[in-house]
């Protein structure tokens, strides 16, 4: 009986959804500011340099705080007809049938994708670093999300 209640996992969330690290995107993001800042700061106070040393301390803290918003960059963006997976300076797009497995180990330091190519998938949008429990329940939502697209259409993954 396809329609049974134990095919289809219960705590699916509603598509679109989009899955990052919040605390770790907001200290990130709050350290760029702060630092970009700061050097700001420091430019505009110390009297005994000159102009072209100012701007080197503003470039510095420019190319300090772009690091760090790019390192805030990664997300999971799921849909109906798959994921956008951005990493720190990737993109990659998968249809639900190429996701194989949604990995979550011990240890881990982000979800890792085991795909139809016989390939493993980096997530730095799912980790636990600072939101273990937040980390967990974005896994297994990832992970019945999956399950839940591959039974919608289970001749998608024989392709």
């Amino acid at each position: 009986m396809p329609d049974a209640p134990s095919d289809q996992p219960s705590d699916v969330p509603a598509l679109p959804v989009t899955f990052r690290p919040g605390r770790t995107r907001a200290v990130l993001l709050g350290a760029a500011v702060a630092l970009f800042g700061a050097l700001s700061l420091i430019a505009l106070l110390l009297e005994q340099v000159d102009p072209g040393e100012r701007i080197s301390f503003v470039f510095t803290g420019a190319l300090l705080a772009g690091g760090l918003v790019l390192l805030a960059r990664p997300r999971v963006d799921a849909d109906e007809s798959g994921i956008t997976v951005v990493n720190i300076v990737g993109r990659r797009r998968l249809e639900w049938a190429q996701i194989l497995q949604v990995n979550l180990r011990p240890g881990d330091p982000w979800v890792f994708l085991d795909l139809s190519d016989g390939t493993s998938m980096p997530v730095l949008g799912i980790q636990p670093g600072i939101a273990r429990e937040r980390a967990i329940a974005d896994a297994q939502a990832l992970r019945a999300l999956t399950v839940a697209r591959s039974l919608a259409d289970p001749d998608a993954s024989r392709g």
